[in-house]
This record gives C-alpha cells, sequence and structure tokens, in this order.
C-alpha cells in the first residue's frame, strides 16, 4: 500500500527526515514511534498531500505520490493531532459537509455520516454541537469524519494524544475492528502501550532516522533482551545505589525515581550485591528497545 524510498524532508536547513525508507501491507496497521521532533508528523503530513517531498520517493497505493501529491486524496483519509471540527455546525453536518469534498451527493454524505457516527458510537450525539462532546468523543468524531469517504488507507497523528485510558481504549477498540474490516492504518505514536497494542509492524524513528523497525515483539527480544531490572533507592541512597550501579558492566538510565538496569547477555542482571536500594524485574518493553537505540527513554522527551 505505501512505499517509501530515500524520503526527506526540509525546512530551511533543517532536516526533519532524513533520507528513511519503510514498505506498508495492505490491511495492516503500521506505527511510527518516537518522542516529539522525531520525524512523525512531516512524514505523515507528506504521506497525506500536505507536504511536498523534498527528495526521494513515495508511492501510495501504486499511486507516485513524489510527482503529484493531490492524486492521493481519493484514496486516504486523514486524521491530524489538531481535530479542525466545525463548532457552529452539528455534528452530523461535520461529517456531510466532509463528504462533499469528496464528491458525495447530498444523500450519500448523509448516509455515510449516519453509519460512522453508529459504528463510533455516536449516533445519539449528531445534533449536538462540537463544543457539547467530551474530549474523547470528539476524538472519536475525528477519526469517524476520516471513514466517511470509505478510504483504503487511514493515516493517524498521535491519535489517542491527551485522552483519558477509558477513551483512549475506546478508541483502541474501534481501530482493531475497522484494521478487521481490511483498512491499512498508518499512525504515529510516542506511547509504547500504544504502539505494542495496535501495530503489527512499527519502526522507531529519532531526529529524522529510523533506528529500528520490526513487529513489536521482534524488536524487543532482539534488542531489549531478557528482563529488566528496575532499582528503587531507599530515602538518602541515591547517590550510593547510583555509584554502585555504575560500577557494574551493565546498562544503567534513570527513569523518574528508579534506575532501570539491562544485561548484556540475555541474562537478568545479578544486582544480588548493591544495597540501600529495592530491586524488582518486569519484562522488557519498548521503552527498554527505544533506550537501547538512542542512550534515553521516551519519556526524557
Amino acid at each position: 500500500m505505501v512505499r517509501a524510498t530515500g524520503l526527506v524532508k526540509k525546512f530551511g536547513d533543517f532536516i526533519a527526515v532524513d533520507g528513511i525508507s519503510f514498505a506498508v501491507q495492505r490491511g495492516e496497521t503500521f506505527g511510527m514511534l518516537g518522542p516529539n521532533g522525531a520525524g512523525k508528523t512531516s512524514t505523515l503530513r507528506m504521506m497525506s498531500g500536505l507536504s511536498p517531498v523534498t527528495s526521494g520517493q513515495l508511492e501510495i497505493d501504486g499511486i507516485d505520490a513524489t510527482a503529484n501529491p493531490r492524486s492521493i486524496r481519493d484514496v486516504i483519509g486523514v486524521v491530524s493531532q489538531h481535530d479542525g471540527l466545525d463548532p457552529d455546525i452539528s455534528v452530523r453536518d461535520n461529517l456531510t459537509i466532509y463528504g462533499f469534498y469528496f464528491g458525495l451527493d447530498r444523500k450519500m454524505a448523509a448516509r455515510r455520516a449516519d453509519e460512522v457516527l453508529g459504528f463510533f458510537d455516536l449516533r445519539s450525539r449528531g445534533g449536538d454541537s462540537v463544543d457539547d462532546l467530551s474530549g474523547g468523543m470528539r476524538r472519536r468524531l475525528t477519526i469517524a469524519r476520516a471513514f466517511v469517504s470509505r478510504p483504503r488507507l487511514v493515516v493517524l497523528d498521535e491519535p489517542t494524544t491527551g485522552l483519558d485510558p477509558s477513551s483512549r481504549n475506546r478508541v483502541w477498540e474501534q481501530l482493531a475492528v475497522l484494521k478487521n474490516s481490511g483498512v491499512t492504518i498508518v499512525m504515529s505514536t510516542h506511547y509504547m502501550e500504544e504502539a505494542s497494542i495496535l501495530c503489527d509492524r512499527l519502526v522507531i524513528m529519532d531526529e529524522g532516522r529510523i533506528l529500528g523497525s520490526g513487529t513489536p515483539e521482534e524488536l524487543i527480544r532482539e534488542r531489549a533482551g531478557a528482563d529488566v531490572a528496575q532499582v528503587r533507592p531507599e530515602a538518602g541512597q541515591r547517590d550510593s545505589v547510583h555509584r554502585q550501579l555504575k560500577e557494574t558492566d551493565y546498562e544503567v538510565a534513570e527513569i523518574g525515581a528508579i534506575f532501570t538496569v539491562r544485561a548484556s547477555n540475555d541474562r537478568r542482571a545479578d544486582l544480588t550485591k548493591i544495597s540501600g536500594a529495592r530491586v524488582s524485574f518486569r519484562p522488557p518493553n519498548l521503552e527498554d528497545v527505544f533506550l537501547s537505540l538512542t542512550g534515553r527513554g521516551l519519556r526524557d522527551e
């Protein structure tokens, strides 16, 4: 569905996307995981036809999007970080007017609006003002709008940023149903749990480059290794614990009030001699993959 080769995006002398290459298969959910400023949004804007490609090749559903970005508008649906909803018209009218943009007649646009309202469990709010919706409902409406034109590819930029856990889970459930219907989804996120749950495959990006790619399971197995130790210093012992950890051969990172420790031999780190701290272990995750690739955690951003 998508093939990018040597894709570059520059803003003046600043390189936002630095020669990345990737492919997205039909029907899969493909993720771009990375901190703010990694180049994810710039990549998605090029894929959406909203920003011209500086250099490289971009093909979407067999269309050369590099030469003619407007030609892909009938293929894709776009969900940006900012909803762009019109507060002066009703929820339903936000959808029907969007349908007009894609050439739907009044009858078809109204029918599609009702269909997507039903799917996203917003039918009862169709006559309400956008301003009367909760944050989670507004986000679901924004995603629903992208599906009015029956796109074959949907591009979502940080689809659940700012949502509470309940609303985020609701969006996840609906995206899973959409994927099951055969829609191809490309999404950016800086939530490692979101990437693990939703994405069939993903790339990890930082500073405009792709640092790793694969399924979440492959990346964790290949890059993060065995269980990760979490070391929580006792009161007044942080400096002492840090000094003891630095004397080991293990990979040590500070994340909030704790230290995370990884061994390089696919075994648990032996921290039995560390004093002044509580030690526990957890399975590795995509945060550990990012840490291994960049030397810092996603939360550092």
